[in-house]
């Protein structure tokens, strides 16, 4: 059961981004589907592990893209960005710190709800200045 789906609504306009935000959604599901498998430590820690590290590169790709572009409102996307970024270091560091490697619904609601709210807030706001520069 997919704790996710992607529709429409999502899409920023950019397939390239809007791919992107498709495989951090997936993840996301890769987690909930652990979760609700009660599957261990060593299955759970990769998918985290791999999550975070996509969510930087996901970050990366569009702070290069806001560079080349003269995106406006890069300072505060990216301020948003690095706090995301701490968050998610977090979260894998009580990961790895726990003594039962456990995920908790809450880290990843937290996760769902970020995901959700950073597209359809954040991201929609650079889809007119993506699609102006033909950012594919």
């Amino acid at each position: 059961m997919s704790l996710m789906t992607w529709d429409d609504s999502y899409s920023v306009g950019v397939p390239s981004i809007d791919d992107q935000h498709k495989k951090l959604m997936g993840m996301i599901n890769e987690l909930h589907e652990g979760i609700l498998a009660k599957n261990s430590r060593e299955v759970m820690g990769p998918i985290l592990e791999s999550l975070i590290l996509y969510t930087v590169e996901h970050f990366d790709y569009e702070e290069k893209i806001f560079a080349t572009t003269g995106y406006a409102d890069t300072q505060a996307h990216m301020a948003e960005h690095a706090k995301l970024k701490q968050r998610a270091i977090d979260i894998h560091e009580r990961f790895k710190a726990s003594v039962t490697g456990a995920l908790s619904l809450e880290v990843l609601n937290f996760l769902r709800d970020w995901l959700m709210n950073h597209i359809n807030g954040t991201d929609k706001k650079y889809s007119s200045h993506m699609l102006a520069n033909n950012v594919t």
